[in-house]
């Protein structure tokens, strides 16, 4: 009896056993990773700095202490009792909720009270009266670490007024989700813009604080003035590193999928594909209103907070979708050459938008010109080169 009572017991274990769920190897991973700690989550580095100090805030819906509940970086500072002044907004503005394009204007924040200043519309750059009484200024925004994406032509402009008028400049820095690789055209002169200012590539691989010591070595800014900049840097992090975004960047930029696959498909806006504006999975997929760019279809419509008016609003596109698409995703020219291909358009496929977010017209000539995406490719490699090693002195991970 004593020995099928033991069989018995081992037959139950062994038989549990097979119910249990093998540990997630992705799960375990995830928590043996340090957790990132963003310049703004560390405030034992910063608040000695702005102590006493009439404090100006660079800081959109973005501007989270991820370590303390998602607290916002005004109400942290305002309870850690320092002396907040102003607030400036970049596209988008203060909530992050106006549409790409959308003028932001100047107003008082209901919450606050704090006057909320505009750098999207027609001052893009902090006048020396909108820093009036300002000692010191805190740059927070979450970039995407793409060439064309605002956030970091309204750090050049706003490293440019704080040169100009002798302010200190602390930049509270975040991981760049798309800071694993390095791809796409570099800008050449003539061809600046606020999508595009600086002489870097589409992917240019760096943090807000690393590109702001940039375009200081490089005397990027006008008259080579440089900023008193200090950088605040995130730690338990490196650009080999995964990072999801704990607030969405944008209104059109909703997730992870979203935010790899905007280096690519926003080439898409100097042209009159759909991108996916207007849908709840925008810069997950593109179309147009002909079946013949593909089996997937989607219906662009008004919403509030996303997409106003959205291209081809109301009215059903046919293309690709590419929700499913690995994060490891990198720059590509595929979609667009797909799309330029099954338009039949030719040189009216594009917009005058289009060598603005290329940052070249090379490009663009290079699409007409039947040029394979390997062809195109090899068409920068020498600039990337170039680039790559000016890089090197810049780098802080």
């Amino acid at each position: 009896m004593k020995h099928l009572k033991l069989i018995f017991i081992l037959t139950f274990f062994l038989h549990s056993l097979a119910f249990c769920k093998a540990p997630d190897a992705n799960a375990l991973k995830s928590t043996s990773e340090p957790i990132a700690k963003t310049g703004a989550d560390r405030s034992e580095a910063y608040l000695h700095l702005v102590e006493g100090k009439n404090i100006g805030l660079v800081v959109n819906q973005t501007s989270i202490l991820s370590q303390k509940n998602n607290l916002h970086l005004v109400d942290f500072l305002l309870q850690s009792q320092q002396k907040v002044k102003k607030v400036y907004v970049p596209e988008h503005g203060f909530r992050g909720d106006a549409d790409a394009g959308e003028v932001v204007n100047n107003e008082i924040d209901k919450k606050t009270g704090l006057p909320v200043i505009s750098l999207y519309g027609n001052n893009k750059k902090p006048s020396k009266e909108a820093l009036s009484g300002i000692d010191i200024m805190i740059y927070d925004l979450q970039d995407v670490g793409v060439r064309f994406y605002t956030y970091i032509s309204t750090l050049h402009y706003v490293m440019e007024a704080c040169a100009e008028n002798n302010i200190p400049l602390i930049i509270l820095d975040r991981p760049n989700p798309n800071g694993d690789y390095i791809d796409g055209p570099v800008l050449e002169k003539g061809f600046t813009s606020f999508v595009g200012m600086h002489p870097i590539p589409v992917v240019h691989g760096l943090t807000v604080g690393e590109l702001a010591g940039m375009i200081n070595g490089e005397g990027w800014l006008k008259n080579q003035v440089k900023a008193d900049i200090t950088v605040i840097k995130t730690e338990n992090w490196n650009p080999k590193m995964a990072y999801s975004l704990p607030i969405k960047p944008s209104p059109n930029l909703p997730n992870d999928v979203s935010i790899r696959l905007y280096p690519s498909l926003c080439f898409f806006e100097g042209t009159d594909v759909s991108v996916g504006r207007g849908t709840l999975f925008p810069f997950q997929v593109y179309g147009y209103p002909d079946q013949g760019f593909g089996n997937f279809s989607f219906t662009p419509k008004s919403i509030e907070g996303m997409s106003k008016n959205p291209p081809h609003q109301n009215k059903t596109c046919y293309g690709r979708d590419l929700r499913e698409i690995s994060l490891d995703h990198r720059f590509s020219l595929s979609y667009l050459l797909d799309a330029f291909q099954k338009s039949g358009k030719s040189d009216k496929f594009f917009n005058n938008f289009f060598d603005k977010l290329a940052g070249t017209d090379k490009l663009r000539k290079d699409i007409l010109a039947g040029k394979s995406e390997e062809e195109i490719r090899q068409s920068w490699q020498n600039d990337l080169t170039v680039y790559k090693t000016m890089r090197e002195q810049y780098l802080i991970y």
